[in-house]
């Protein structure tokens, strides 16, 4: 990115990683909305540009500085948030409250690379401890490309994170709004722990795909709030689920969605905030006093949490086929324009 809505191809030399840091060969790297908002929304980042962008990393280590030669030959995940390991958040549980916490394509130079430079502290073993095996060798059950999981980074830890977080239990009720690249994740996940999963959405095309990823309801947002929430209410009946403490997570990053997602908070339920908009959204607060509910923010993941998530979907319980598409490094800056207009159903991930 060299400014507002450009961007262009750049070479120059690696560098040695320093001290506690790894070069990573990417492999592939995905296009979040959180990009879009940097190129074409106007979201500053936290290093000005030019920068490269690109924050779901997979790739191989292929070199490494001082106190992370371990890292070396192996399969990775970068974390999309890397939590600073030391300070009062960290060491009290909260990573994500992290206030030390930095993000490639933000902080530091991102995927959108054939290799980049990241902090070694939080970064996930495709392959567990001490394991060195082929860039090219399938992964889990499922088969998976290295290029495949790069979305593991952000599209499935995010929305782990958020259901986790929330305490979603068996035969609650949990509705995602927004079904794109985080959302169609967090129906998988709810859904696999025996929630009955509802998913709000305008497109009718990622509705059915929520369907078909295993939500019990799939409800366009167009027809209005009143036949959402009524639609919820039938959904949460049928199913014989309890008509309140619905888990609510907000995945569109939109101000309507993020409304939509509000009003949706039932007695004793909560609100996981998960997509990002530099919109404001208007909404009632008295809505958590009255209700007793609780609303949270989710940034990133607790980079502890990447090899569940990475489990889930090597054995193809959460599944990735069919959700992500491989497009050229080469072609970025068509490929990001396009992804601008939403011309893509799937997440798109970039490979050098």
């Amino acid at each position: 990115m060299t400014g507002p809505g450009t961007v262009a191809a750049f070479e120059e030399p690696a560098q040695k990683p320093g001290k506690g840091h790894v070069l990573v060969q990417v492999a592939g790297c995905g296009v979040c909305h959180t990009d879009i908002s940097y190129l074409y929304g106007g979201v500053p980042t936290r290093k000005p540009a030019p920068l490269a962008l690109g924050h779901e990393i997979s790739g191989v280590v292929v070199d490494a500085g001082e106190g992370a030669e371990k890292w070396m030959g192996r399969r990775v995940l970068v974390p999309a948030v890397a939590p600073c390991g030391k300070c009062r958040f960290c060491t009290s549980g909260r990573p994500t409250s992290c206030p030390d916490s930095t993000m490639p394509g933000n902080h530091y130079d991102g995927g959108f690379a054939s290799h980049v430079d990241v902090p070694a502290i939080g970064l996930c073993a495709v392959d567990g401890q001490e394991a060195k095996v082929a860039a090219e060798a399938p992964i889990g059950r499922a088969g998976l490309s290295l290029w495949e999981i790069a979305v593991v980074a952000d599209a499935v830890t995010t929305p782990l994170q958020a259901v986790r977080r929330s305490g979603l239990q068996a035969g609650q009720v949990a509705v995602v709004v927004g079904i794109g690249g985080v959302g169609i994740h967090a129906v998988q996940i709810a859904k696999q722990t025996g929630a009955h999963v509802a998913a709000v959405d305008v497109d009718p095309e990622k509705l059915q795909r929520a369907r078909d990823f295993g939500a019990g309801a799939a409800i366009n947002a167009k027809d209005g709030f009143k036949a959402i929430k009524a639609a919820v209410v039938k959904f949460a009946q049928e199913s014989g689920a309890a008509p309140d403490g619905w888990r609510v997570f907000e995945t569109s990053g939109t101000k309507p969605g993020q409304e939509t997602a509000w009003g949706l908070i039932t007695r004793g339920g909560s609100i996981s905030i998960v997509g990002f908009t530099s919109e404001q959204a208007t909404v009632r607060l008295s809505n958590l006093m009255a209700l007793d509910a609780t609303a949270y923010g989710n940034w990133g993941c607790d980079p502890e949490l990447y090899p569940t998530a990475l489990a889930l979907v090597a054995s193809g319980t959460v599944k990735l086929r069919g959700l992500v598409r491989k497009e050229p490094m080469s072609a970025a800056k068509e490929v990001l324009e396009a992804v601008h207009h939403g011309q893509y159903k799937e997440r798109v991930v970039l490979v050098p």
